[in-house]
C-alpha cells in the first residue's frame, strides 16, 4: 500500500508541476459534435480521432501540458502510427488520464439541480482504464446557483459521490480529480459565487475526509471565483484573483497539491489572464495549474477546421496557448505572447 500511495503523490505532482497543466479533451460525443459543427465538420469517429491526434503530436507540447484528460472513446484510439493514444502522449512526457463520471441527470426533488451518474461498475471501468494506460481520473460534479439553490442536499450527495469515486480510484491505483463545477449561469454577483464555492469545498473536503482519500494524491479541479454571466456587475482580474484567493486558503488544505482551474465559459485569454493574477499574488500552499478545454482547444479547433493540410498551422496556435497558460503559471504572462509564432 505504501508502495501505491507513493505512485499515487508522485503522478499528482507531475501533473501540477510548475510552469504545466493539463488539456481536457474529455468532450463527451454529445459536446465535441457541438464544436465540430460550429465549424462545419461532421462528428464522426475518424473525425474525431484525427482532431485528438492532431492535439496530441503537436511538438513540444509536453513543455506546458502535463496531462491530457481523455473521453472513453479517445483512450482507446490510436494515431495513424498505429500507436495508442495513451503511448503517444507517454512518449511526449505526457501523462495520459479519462473522463469516469457518465454525465448528470435531474437531482430528485429538486429538479433545477442535478446529480452526477457513474458509480455503478465504476471500479471494473478503471481496472480496464488502467491497462489501458490512464494513470490519472477525473469526475465533474455540477452545482447551479439560483433562486433557492443550490440546496444542502444536492450539495452533499454530489460531494458524497466525488469523494467515493476518489477512494475507489486510489483503491486501484489511480490519481483522482475532483472537480466540484460551481456554474457561471446567472445574475448573481462574485460575492454569491464566492460563498457558493465555500460551502461546496467545505463539504468536498469533510466527506474525503470521511472516506478516508490521500490527500496529497488528489487534485482538485474548481471554478474561479466569477460574477454570473448575466451579472450586471462584471469583475476585473485583480477582483477575481482576490475573491479566489480568500476562498480557496479558506476551505482547501494544503496538502492538496495542485489546485487546476476550469476555464467553465471564459474565452482563452481571459482564463489565461485570471490564472496569471493569481500566480502573480503567489506564493500558495499548493500548485495553481489549468485544466482547460475550450480555453486551450478554440483556436487550433478553428484553424484545423477538419482539413489535414491545416493541422501544422492548428499545432502552432496549440502550442501558442499552451505556452501562455504556461508562462501564467508563473504570473509571467504577456500580451505580446500571443503574437508570438
Amino acid at each position: 500500500m505504501a508502495e501505491n500511495i507513493q505512485e499515487l503523490v508522485k503522478v499528482a505532482q507531475a501533473l501540477v508541476a510548475p510552469g504545466k497543466g493539463m488539456l481536457a479533451a474529455d468532450e463527451s460525443t454529445g459536446t465535441i459534435e457541438k464544436r465540430f459543427a460550429a465549424i462545419n465538420v461532421l462528428s464522426t469517429e475518424e473525425n474525431r480521432r484525427a482532431y485528438r491526434e492532431m492535439l496530441f503530436t503537436t511538438a513540444g507540447a509536453g513543455e506546458y501540458i502535463s496531462g491530457v484528460i481523455m473521453f472513453d472513446e479517445t483512450l482507446r484510439q490510436s494515431a495513424r502510427s498505429g500507436k495508442r493514444f495513451a503511448e503517444v502522449l507517454k512518449g511526449a512526457g505526457i501523462i495520459p488520464g479519462i473522463k469516469v463520471d457518465k454525465g448528470t441527470k435531474a437531482f430528485a426533488n429538486s429538479p433545477s439541480e442535478k446529480i452526477t451518474e457513474g458509480l455503478d461498475g465504476l471500479r471494473e471501468r478503471l481496472i480496464e482504464y488502467k491497462k489501458l494506460g490512464a494513470q490519472f481520473t477525473k469526475w465533474r460534479s455540477v452545482i447551479t446557483i439560483g433562486e433557492g439553490i443550490p440546496t444542502e442536499a444536492c450539495i452533499a450527495a454530489n460531494m458524497r459521490d466525488l469523494a467515493s469515486y476518489a477512494s475507489i480510484a486510489q483503491g486501484v491505483g489511480l490519481v483522482p480529480i475532483v472537480e466540484p463545477e460551481v456554474l457561471m449561469d446567472g445574475d448573481h454577483g462574485i460575492e454569491r459565487c464566492g460563498e457558493v464555492t465555500t460551502r461546496v469545498l467545505r463539504a468536498l473536503f469533510e466527506e474525503l475526509k470521511s472516506q478516508n482519500v490521500i490527500l496529497e494524491g488528489t487534485i482538485l479541479k474548481i471554478n474561479m471565483v466569477v460574477p454570473g454571466k448575466r451579472a450586471p456587475k462584471q469583475a476585473t482580474p485583480n477582483e477575481i484573483a482576490e475573491a479566489s484567493l480568500r476562498v480557496y486558503r479558506d476551505a482547501v488544505p494544503a496538502a492538496i497539491p495542485g489546485i487546476a482551474f476550469l476555464s467553465g465559459g471564459q474565452n482563452e485569454t481571459e482564463a489565461t489572464v485570471n490564472l496569471n493574477e493569481m500566480n502573480k499574488k503567489g506564493p500558495h500552499p499548493w500548485e495553481l495549474s489549468f485544466s482547460y478545454g475550450r480555453a486551450l482547444q478554440e483556436s487550433a479547433l478553428k484553424t484545423w477546421a477538419g482539413k489535414s493540410e491545416n493541422a501544422p498551422d492548428a499545432q502552432k496556435t496549440f502550442y501558442r496557448r499552451a505556452k501562455c497558460n504556461g508562462a501564467a503559471r508563473f504570473g509571467k504572462y504577456m500580451p505580446q505572447m500571443e503574437q508570438e509564432v
